[in-house]
């Protein structure tokens, strides 16, 4: 049975080689990665998906400006095992990140991402607004009108 919880420091030695399996040594020269690079994640936005109490999927949350004053959370990375891939662990886990943003009065979560499986869970790049610079976001606002958009300032 997969169970997601809140991580654990004595989490992080399997979260990061689950990392370093998905993504690779390249992980470290995404320009999204420079968004968390030496930063920590939002308190109590740091979830894993564990089975057999492995560590089998992991997502976390950071604090960004989605524009002057418009606070927002950068979610990543999302990961899950290959062996595990399919059975809706990443699904589970962005829905309880999201829930979680949204319980803790979060309106908006950026990423970078595959745009048709980030959709399902109401992201879109509609709603980033203009945008420059090299990363196109997709955005999904919480508890909020799909209608609504984000300007997202210059350099991202």
């Amino acid at each position: 049975m997969v169970t997601i919880r809140h991580e654990l420091p004595v989490d992080i030695p399997a979260r990061e080689a689950l990392l370093e399996r998905a993504f690779g040594e390249g992980r470290f020269r995404k320009t999204a990665e420079r968004l968390r690079e030496g930063r920590f994640p939002v308190e109590g936005l740091s979830f894993v998906a564990t089975e057999n109490e492995c560590v089998v999927g992991t997502v976390r949350l950071w604090s960004v400006l989605a524009g002057p004053a418009r606070p927002a959370l950068w979610l990543g990375p999302l990961a899950v095992d290959d062996a595990r891939r399919g059975l809706g662990i990443g699904a589970s886990l962005m829905r309880h990140a999201t829930e979680a943003a949204l319980a803790l009065g979060h309106a908006a979560v950026l990423l970078v991402g595959d745009a048709p499986y980030y959709g399902r869970f109401g992201f879109s790049a509609e709603k980033t607004g203009a945008l420059a610079g090299r990363l196109r976001p997709i955005a999904c606002l919480l508890g909020s009108s799909s209608q609504a958009r984000l300007t997202v300032r210059a350099g991202w």
